[in-house]
C-alpha cells in the first residue's frame, strides 16, 4: 500500500490509524475539518520519520472532498489511493444523553451531513482514484443495528453510514468495509471507557492489508472476528 486517505485524523480513531499507517511506509493524507490540529498531527508524524500529506478539508463540502481525494492521486508514487477510511464524525451532546425525540433540527442536520454524506462524499469522490485493488473503511459500532435509548441521531447516521458501504459494494463493486470497533475512548464519546484509539488502529491496518478482499467486502468486520483471525 503506497497511499491512503483519513478523514477526522487530527484526533481520536483517525489520528491514530493515521500514524500507524505513516509508521508502516504508507503516505499518508490526512484531513481534518480545523487546519492547525491537522497540521500538528502532520508534524508528528515527520518527525518520527513519516510520509504525510496535511489538507484542511471539510467532508460536509463535495468540492473540499474532492481536492482532498485529488491531492492524494498525485501524493504518493503510485499516483492513486489503495485505501480510504471515511472516519469523520460528530456527536451533538452527551452520549446516551441524546434521545431522538429531543434532537434538535439543525444538530440532526448536521450529524447526518457529516456522519453519513461525509462518508458518501469520501466515497464517491474518491472512487476515480482508487487503485485496482484500493480498500475503503468506515468504522462503525452497533449503535447502528442494535437500538439503545439516549444515542438518536447518531445511532441514526451510523445505520446510513454502514447502508452507504454495503450499497457501494454492490454497485460499485468496491472493497468496501464496515469496522465495528466496539467501545472506543475518544473525544467523541467522552472518553467513556473501552479500547485506545492506538489499540484498535491495527483493526484498520490488518483490514487495509491482510483481510481477504471479498470476504469481508460489504459486510460488517467486528472486533472479535478481526482476533480471531490474527491469532
Amino acid at each position: 500500500m503506497d497511499t491512503a486517505v483519513i478523514t477526522g485524523a487530527s484526533r481520536g480513531i483517525g489520528r491514530a490509524v493515521a500514524a500507524t499507517f505513516a509508521r508502516r511506509g504508507v503516505h499518508v493524507v490526512a484531513c481534518a475539518r480545523d487546519r492547525e490540529p491537522i497540521e500538528g498531527v502532520a508534524t508528528e508524524i515527520e518527525d518520527s520519520g513519516g510520509a504525510v500529506t496535511p489538507v484542511r478539508a471539510d467532508v460536509r463540502d463535495e468540492f473540499d472532498v474532492e481536492r482532498l481525494v485529488e491531492t492524494a492521486a498525485r501524493a504518493g508514487e503510485s499516483r492513486g489511493i489503495d485505501c480510504v477510511v471515511a472516519n469523520a464524525g460528530v456527536y451533538h451532546g452527551s452520549p446516551g444523553g441524546t434521545p431522538l425525540d429531543g434532537v434538535s433540527y439543525s444538530a440532526f442536520d448536521d450529524t447526518i451531513r457529516t456522519n453519513v454524506r461525509g462518508v458518501f462524499s469520501t466515497i464517491r469522490e474518491a472512487i476515480p482514484h482508487l487503485t485496482d485493488d484500493a480498500r475503503v473503511l468506515v468504522p462503525s459500532g452497533s449503535i447502528a443495528r442494535e437500538p439503545l435509548a439516549g444515542y438518536g441521531a447518531y445511532a441514526v447516521s451510523k445505520a446510513g453510514a454502514e447502508a452507504i458501504v454495503r450499497q457501494f459494494a454492490a454497485d460499485a463493486s468496491l472493497a468496501a468495509t464496515v469496522l465495528d470497533l466496539g467501545q472506543v475512548a475518544t473525544e467523541l464519546t467522552d472518553h467513556a471507557g473501552g479500547r485506545t484509539p492506538e489499540d484498535i488502529a491495527p483493526m484498520f491496518w490488518w483490514a487495509a492489508t491482510e483481510a481477504d478482499a471479498d470476504t469481508i467486502r460489504g459486510t460488517v468486520v467486528e472486533v472479535a472476528e478481526w482476533r480471531r483471525q490474527i491469532r
